[in-house]
Formats: structure tokens, C-alpha cells, sequence
């Protein structure tokens, strides 16, 4: 198949939808397929345009067996709040649109685009008319709910009534809409999409890059933890990802000795999050980790810590799971109990309201102290990663129902 992918963030970026996609269009290319990228320069999740792409405005990068990548202008604000964000995605609409627009003569028979960044959809979609290919949406994030129902944009009035009208329509207009979970995929149907259309694609992970090890990593020892329990948070530090609560959570646990918290990550939140770190002892603050050190880190945990904040864990699913999950160790989540998130997670880790520090506090202490619960929990997260969450398992159906909406072979699951 000739496949042209369109959207905003793509590898070398090692967090969320970059890698994502990344590794989907690598596995593509490798089994075959003809892959076109029409992307932006990776910037994500510093906010910062990476050192050596700057000075390019527009960027051509081909290999024998390789995706064809094409990376165009973009507009990164150091600050990224309010306008300034809607500013710095249409920069990537106005600077991609014409190189998209070109991809039609190329003639590719599937335009798959991945949300956020919405502003992209409508332009994809119109690709594809223009193409006579089929055209998907990937839901990774719904943007629009999120901004409203986590108090981002006014979630009434004309600003609300319009967007969301929008998504609807656009979201529509697609031949193919998946999501990263179930609940996801219901959230597709209530916003008019026909069952027929919806795909599940959740998101996977390299089981065997990441897996299970002694947690007597490089990591304790070089910061001299052997004889701690360590509480990890890894990955992005943006606005959506309940980060409010680790400071106080780590300040709660500060007069129990056994305790260390790791927080390990980049992201618009993590300057606040040093501030508020600022002379506790009990806290290290690491910098993003390249992956060959991911499996070493995810193993220096005792425990993981996924925070969400109210009202996300249906709107997202937090693709550094995964990871967690596939290193065989306890998770907590601050989600709702009957969330997607909170499904996976529940034995396999503990569940707690959202922005509910007492909770949370209890929780991890209940877990630090109980080392043959940490072991238990740790071995179903792994076994449910490997049963369900393989790179291999995940990406061949994905390839069957690609196949599915360009040649119409059956019904979609």
C-alpha cells in the first residue's frame, strides 16, 4: 500500500505521539509498504525545536526500506500558553498544507492523520478526497473535549457550540476513526461516527526492549538508592497529566526514610515542578532519558506513578503505561474506578481518586510496605503487556485493517 501519514509530531521525539508514530511507520515500511510523512521538526516535549533541525525551513529525509519524511516550518513558542498555542499549530497547518497538497500526485491509496493536532484532520481529509485514497483518523488525545472539560476553554457558550461542532463534522468526514482504548472508541460513536467506522489501535510496547530486571539498576546505584523504595514518575510533564500532585505527595512521604521519588521527564510543567521540589530531600529530578536507558529506568522503580487529573482518563490513555506495565511493576493511578485507565490498572496496581492527596498518600505507603503485593501486581502488569500490548500482535491488525478500509475486504472490528 502507499500510505502517506500526516500530523504534527513524528520520531525522533521519544515521547507519546512522535514515537507512536514513528515506530507505525518504520514497522510499515519494513514490512513493505510504501510510506510518505508529511510532519513538523521534533520540538516535543521541551518545546524546544531540536538542535539540529533549526536553520531549515524545509527538510527531505529518504532511505532505501525507510518512510520518505518530509519536515516543514514550524513555530515553537517558548511559553506555550493560550493563543500562542493555537498560533504555534496553525503554523503547522499553513506550512504543511502545500507540501501535503503535492502528495496527491504521488497518488496514495491511505492518508492517515492522528489527533491532536485537530487543525490537521480537515486538511487530511481533503488530501485524501483529492487523492481518491481512503482517509483514517487515530485518536490519541481527544483535544477538543480535554480543552473543555478540564477547564482549559469555557465549556459553554459559542467558543464550545462551535468546536465541538467542528470535530463532529470533520471527525465524521473520515472513512476510519480509531482510538487508543474502548472507551475511546465509545467516545467516537457518541459524537456521530458509525460503528462500522471505528478501529481499536491501542498504543504497544517492545516487550522485549522493555522487561522485567533487577531493580539494582546503574540508576539506584549511581544516585545512591540501593536501600530505598523508589516511587518513579517517567515521561511527559505537560499541562493534562495531574503533575500538581508530586510535589505534595513527595512532601507527605518526606519523614518516612525508606521512601526516594524519581520524576524524570521535559514539558511545559517541569520548571513549577522544580520550583516546588525545591529542598526536599527525598526528590530527584532527572532530565528525559534516550531509550537505550529506558528498561534501566523502568526498572529502578518499586513503584510507577500515573497521575491524571479529574476528568482525563477517558479523554486519553496515558501511552507511558505501557512501559510501566511491560516492566512488571505496581502502578497507582489518581482515575475514577470504571475508566478505561482504571481496568488496566486494577490488579495490576491500585487505583485512586483523582486529586485526592490523602489517597494517594496511603496508597503508595500501603504498596512500600508490602513487598510480596509489589511483586504480585508486578507480574499480572507484565503478563497483561505481553498478552495484549506486543508491538507485533498490535501493528499486524492494524496492517489487516488498513488493508481493510483501501481494499474493502470485510467489516471493520
Amino acid at each position: 500500500m502507499r500510505i502517506l501519514i500526516y500530523g504534527l509530531n513524528y520520531a525522533p521525539e521519544m515521547t507519546g505521539i512522535g514515537k507512536y508514530t514513528g515506530e507505525m511507520a518504520e514497522w510499515l515500511a519494513e514490512r513493505g509498504h510504501e510510506v510518505r510523512v508529511v510532519t513538523a521538526p521534533p520540538y516535543y516535549p521541551a518545546w524546544k525545536i531540536r538542535e539540529d533541525y533549526r536553520g531549515q525551513w524545509f527538510r527531505k529525509e529518504s532511505a532505501p526500506g525507510r518512510p520518505t519524511v518530509f519536515r516543514v516550518p514550524l513555530w515553537v513558542p517558548e511559553k506555550p500558553t493560550g493563543m500562542k498555542r493555537l498560533l504555534h499549530l496553525a503554523s503547522f497547518a499553513c506550512g504543511s498544507l502545500p507540501v501535503a497538497l503535492a502528495q496527491t500526485l504521488w497518488e496514495p491509496q491511505v492518508v492517515f492523520t492522528v489527533e491532536p493536532t485537530f487543525f490537521s484532520a480537515p486538511f487530511a481529509a481533503a488530501v485524501a478526497r483529492l487523492s481518491g485514497a481512503k482517509s483514517w483518523l487515530h485518536v490519541q488525545d481527544f483535544e477538543v473535549d480535554a480543552a473543555f472539560e478540564l477547564g482549559l476553554l469555557p465549556s459553554d457558550g459559542p467558543i464550545h457550540k462551535i468546536a465541538t461542532g467542528l470535530e463532529a463534522l470533520f471527525t465524521r468526514a473520515f472513512d476510519a476513526v480509531s482510538s487508543i482504548s474502548q472507551k475511546m472508541v465509545e467516545r467516537s460513536l457518541s459524537k456521530g461516527v458509525s460503528a462500522e467506522k471505528t478501529v481499536l489501535f491501542p498504543n504497544w510496547v517492545d516487550i522485549d526492549l522493555v522487561h522485567p530486571m533487577s531493580s539494582d539498576t546503574t540508576f539506584r546505584r549511581d544516585l545512591g538508592l540501593e536501600e530505598k523504595v523508589v516511587v518513579l514518575y517517567s515521561g511527559n510533564m505537560g499541562g493534562k497529566q495531574g503533575l500538581e500532585m508530586l510535589a505534595p505527595l513527595a512532601r507527605a512521604c518526606s519523614t518516612n526514610p525508606s521512601l526516594h521519588f524519581l520524576f524524570c521527564g521535559d514539558g511545559a510543567f517541569r520548571p513549577q515542578l522544580e520550583e516546588q521540589v525545591q529542598g526536599l530531600a527525598n526528590v530527584t529530578l532527572l532530565p528525559l532519558q534516550p531509550l537505550a536507558k529506558l528498561n534501566a529506568l523502568l526498572n529502578t522503580a518499586d513503584i510507577h506513578l500515573l497521575p491524571q487529573r479529574a476528568g482525563a482518563a477517558d479523554l486519553v490513555m496515558p501511552s507511558k503505561l505501557t512501559g510501566m506495565l511491560s516492566s512488571g511493576r505496581p502502578v497507582i493511578a489518581t482515575v475514577d474506578h470504571g475508566t478505561q485507565v482504571a481496568m488496566v490498572v486494577e490488579g495490576r496496581g491500585l487505583v485512586v481518586p483523582p486529586e485526592n492527596l490523602e489517597a494517594l498518600t496511603q496508597a503508595v505507603l500501603q504498596l512500600a510496605a508490602d513487598e510480596s503485593l509489589r511483586r504480585s501486581m508486578g507480574e499480572a502488569a507484565r503478563a497483561y503487556a505481553v498478552d495484549y500490548l506486543g508491538t507485533e500482535s498490535v501493528l499486524r491488525q492494524f496492517e489487516r485493517d488498513l488493508e481493510t478500509v483501501v481494499y474493502g475486504d470485510r467489516n471493520l472490528r
